[in-house]
């Protein structure tokens, strides 16, 4: 489940949005994007390769992507964004990440049941 967190450099474009898109508002939602697609990467190459320390990773991940996403829509929010100053990325906003907030509530269901049951045999 991380890695559809490893294509949020997309979050990037907010930088190139254009005039009408505060500065306030693409900084934060650019970098705090580029910095999750980064755990995202390292948390998956964790997982895959079954480092120590992947669970916690992931949990970084989670924990960090949540809080970006959400205080992106914070800050849209307080500062009254109109739609058209998103320019060409109004889809990121609209599509993208409300899936990927639905991504990170089932990675932390994941992560929650994790430690309560126990793996089946494998026979």
């Amino acid at each position: 489940m991380t890695l559809p967190h490893a294509f949020r450099f997309v979050g990037l474009s907010f930088l190139f949005a254009g005039p009408a898109l505060p500065t306030e508002l693409a900084e934060p939602a650019a970098y705090g994007d580029l910095v999750a697609a980064i755990l995202a990467l390292a948390a998956f190459a964790a997982l895959a390769r079954r480092w120590p320390g992947d669970v916690p990773l992931t949990w970084v991940l989670n924990i960090w992507g949540t809080a970006d996403l959400l205080f992106a829509y914070y800050n849209g929010v307080s500062r009254n964004l109109d739609a058209s100053q998103l320019g060409p990325v109004y889809y990121i906003p609209t599509i993208v990440v409300p899936m990927l907030l639905v991504v990170h509530a089932m990675t932390f269901v994941v992560l929650t049941r994790r430690g309560k049951q126990a793996p089946a045999p494998v026979t």
